[in-house]
């Protein structure tokens, strides 16, 4: 019973220490760019986006599909460096280890 009392206990340290991660994670920023800077995105480190910065000069009402294509790609990236920027936070939690399942956020 000892034993299972210890793994509750490391069970709840490491939801503790996973919640002060989240909210450190919240804190931290990532940004992308796209067309040599052209469009900037912002994130958190949980991947929300704060921020979107468009260069006048790539506004054109004639290519509005290219600006389009812009942001995904800078809204995509954004959203990648925050995944990896969460998986590296997790990791220092983790020990390095790759859990097996998918992190709430």
């Amino acid at each position: 019973m000892a034993d299972f009392l210890k793994i509750m206990q490391q069970a709840q340290q490491m939801q503790s220490k996973l919640a002060q991660v989240q909210g450190e994670l919240e804190k931290m920023t990532v940004t992308a760019t796209a067309g040599g800077g052209m469009v900037t995105v912002t994130a958190d480190g949980k991947g929300n986006i704060s921020q979107v910065r468009i260069d006048p000069s790539v506004v054109n009402p004639a290519d509005v599909e290219m600006l389009e294509d812009l942001l995904v790609v800078a809204l995509r990236d954004a959203q990648k460096k925050a995944t990896d920027l969460a998986k590296d936070e997790m990791g220092k939690l983790t020990g390095g280890l790759d859990l097996p399942f998918k992190l709430p956020f």
